[in-house]
Formats: structure tokens, sequence, C-alpha cells
């Protein structure tokens, strides 16, 4: 079957992970995406892990998309760059609000040359307000919107908030973006009309503490959030969120700690979060005489919820992951390898394609700057090392 947004044409002003991953994502549901570069090309291009000095990490954010180079500050690029917007259906960047104004393809210049545009703007804390042109990547943002603080706090005896290596904001931006490109091109289908999106890693990651913004606007006496602790088992670690009435009568019996029923301290879900760290050192102290993955499969075939602590190259080798197609082929310079593709599966196209191409740093600029639009839907091209 035909993916989704095929017939749809993307330009990819991005660079970094939160743009490059929205990016990829639209082309992963079908739609041509050509990602232009200037002629030092995209940072990620030279970050670990490199293969035959081409990098897999650059390629996860970018594979099946077209490349173009383009010096936008020369005349001669400018006016090529105008000449896709003019054909395209959805533009994408991440740059500090601004910097495109300041090439000449800020989002008023552009609906004027194509009126249906959609075009989607990614940054720290979004195209207004007094903190718009604050420098901002994903760990600043996840220091500035109360994320690291909190979840130091549900930390016990943390003093300080957590090094980040996981950028949360950027991922999720690249979703977001993704989410909002296909509602702007579905309100074009009834209107007519492109639209700006402008996504900010600010509000983002503010909507992930659901329960805490809430919180902090209550002035009455509050229990806190029940907080699921790792509990050592063996050599590894579990974690068990028995949260039901129903998960906490399962697990009490696999415990075989029928005492709990009756206990007036745990016997029903208001109980326990009034007992919630007495609860979790009654867990905590039947896992440690368990080994982690016998407890593991214990309590799963007893429908209690838990799991093991594992590494990502436990997971990439875990075979839901196999029968579910999450991962697809790209393919490099250097090779083949696997990514995540879309986080979320459909009746009507799945993962069994042929592996996406990264592009190399201008590959595709006879293609896409030399022909008309249709010329460069399709086709295979050779893949240089960049």
């Amino acid at each position: 079957m035909s993916l989704p947004l095929e017939g749809i044409r993307v330009l990819d002003f991005t660079i970094m992970i939160a743009g490059p991953y929205g990016g990829r994502l639209l082309a992963d549901a079908g739609a041509e995406v050509i990602k232009v570069e200037a002629p030092e090309g995209d940072p990620m291009r030279k970050r670990t892990p490199l293969r035959a000095g081409a990098s897999s990490y650059f390629g996860s954010l970018n594979a099946g998309k077209r490349g173009v180079m383009l010096d936008l500050k020369d005349p001669d690029g400018h006016r090529q760059a105008v000449d896709l917007v003019a054909g395209a259906d959805v533009l994408i960047e991440n740059f500090r609000p601004g910097v495109m104004a300041k090439l000449g393809l800020d989002y008023e210049t552009c609906a004027r040359v194509n009126p249906g545009l959609v075009y989607c703007s990614i940054s720290g804390y979004g195209q207004t307000g007094p903190k718009a042109l604050y420098p901002a990547y994903a760990p600043i943002v996840h220091a500035m919107s109360g994320y690291d603080i909190t979840n130091m706090n549900y930390q016990r005896d943390a003093d300080r908030p957590a090094s980040t290596g996981i950028f949360v904001a950027d991922v999720m931006a690249g979703q977001v973006a993704y989410g909002g490109i296909v509602s702007a091109l579905l309100a074009r289908g009834n209107h007519g009309r492109g639209d700006h999106l402008d996504i900010a890693l600010l509000d983002i990651m503010l909507s992930t503490l659901v329960y805490e913004t809430q919180a902090a606007q209550d002035t009455g006496p509050s229990l806190g959030k029940t907080v699921y602790r790792p509990v050592p088992a063996g050599d590894e670690f579990l974690i068990i969120a028995a949260i039901t009435d129903r998960n906490f009568r399962t697990l009490a019996e696999a415990m075989g700690r029928p005492d709990l029923l009756t206990d007036p301290r745990f016997a029903e879900m208001s109980a326990r979060e009034h007992n919630w760290e007495a609860w979790q050192d009654v867990i905590a102290g039947w896992a440690a005489d368990q080994e982690a993955a016998e407890a593991e499969k214990y309590l799963l075939d007893r429908g209690v919820p838990c799991a093991r602590f594992r590494t990502v190259e436990d997971v990439l080798d875990d075979e839901q992951l196999r029968a579910r197609g999450t991962l697809r082929r790209a393919e490099d310079a250097a090779g083949t390898y696997d990514y995540v593709g879309l986080p979320f599966q459909t009746e009507s196209f799945g993962a069994d394609r042929a592996p996406a191409l990264v592009p190399a740093l201008g590959a595709d600029n006879e293609a896409v700057l030399g022909r008309g639009r249709e010329s460069t839907k399709t086709g295979k091209r050779h893949e240089s090392s960049s």
C-alpha cells in the first residue's frame, strides 16, 4: 500500500536533533524530505558513532531524505531555496528565532511565495516572549522547565540534579512537529491555506509534568506523588508497579504474603497511598531474596506489571521489536544499520521496506535543483561518502 504522506514535499532546514528527527519521521511516513544544508554540513555528520567516516547518529536522524547543499547567504543559493519553497508543501526549521528572517526565508516571506505552505519552527522557548532569543539546547530546557529538579526530588537521598545524556526535549519536539505538521496539512485540505507552527521545547517539557503542574498550584494538604522505586534482585534491579487492587492482591499472593490482604495499611489503594514508602519497603524486602530474571517471569506469568532494568543492547535483541517491525534499516557509505522507525504501527503501512538511504552532503543537488518537481519524487541514487 502507498504510504500516507506520499506526494508531500518537505524542505528540511534543520540541524542537530529535534528538527532532523521530525523531518525523518515525515520521511518514514512517505514524504519526500529534502535536507538543505550549508556547505559545512549539519554538525551531526561528525558525531560518533562513526563507521568508515560516516556518522550513524546523523544517519538515524536523516535516513530516507534527499540531500541538497546551498549557501543561503549567496544570491544564487537563496534564489534556488526560494524556488524550492514555491513547490513545497512543508518547511521545517529549528534555528533561533530571527535566523530564517536574516536569510530571507522567514514565514511571512515564504508564505507570499507559497500561501499553502505549512511552515514549522522549532526553538527552545518559542517565537515570541521575553526569552524567545535565549540560546537553548535540550539539557538547558530540561533544567529550566522544572523537569530535572522534579526528577531529583523523586530520588532518595539525591543532593543534585542528575547528569543529562538523553535529550528528551529534542525527541519529543520532533514527534510534536510530526503531529503538528500532519494536522496542519489536514486543515489545509479543508481551507486551502498554509500555517505557521511554533513549537517550543519549554512547552513540551512542561507538558510531561502533568501531576506536578497541578500540585504546584495546590495550596492544600497533599500526600505527594506515588514514586515507584527500583529494587535490587540478585545482581540486577526490578521495577514492580502493582497499581490496582487486583494487581496488589496478585502480588501479595505471589510473594506468599496473604497477611497483606488484611493489613489496614495496604489492603485498599487509598491506604497504600497513605503508607506508600512502607509498601515499597515490603516489595523491596521480598525482591532482595529473588533473582531478577526468575522474579520477572514469575510475576509477569501471574499478571503483575514488572520489568528488569535492561541496557539498550539488551533491548535491541528483544524479539518484541522484531515481531512489531520497530526497527528499520538505514544505509550509508559504510553499510547498513538499524534505527527506530515511526513510533506507532498502522494496518495500512508497515516496516517491511528497503533500507532508507542516508544522504551524502549535496548528493541530490542535480536531481532536486536541476529538474522539475515530478522528476525528483522517485528513484534510487548512488550513495557516496561525505
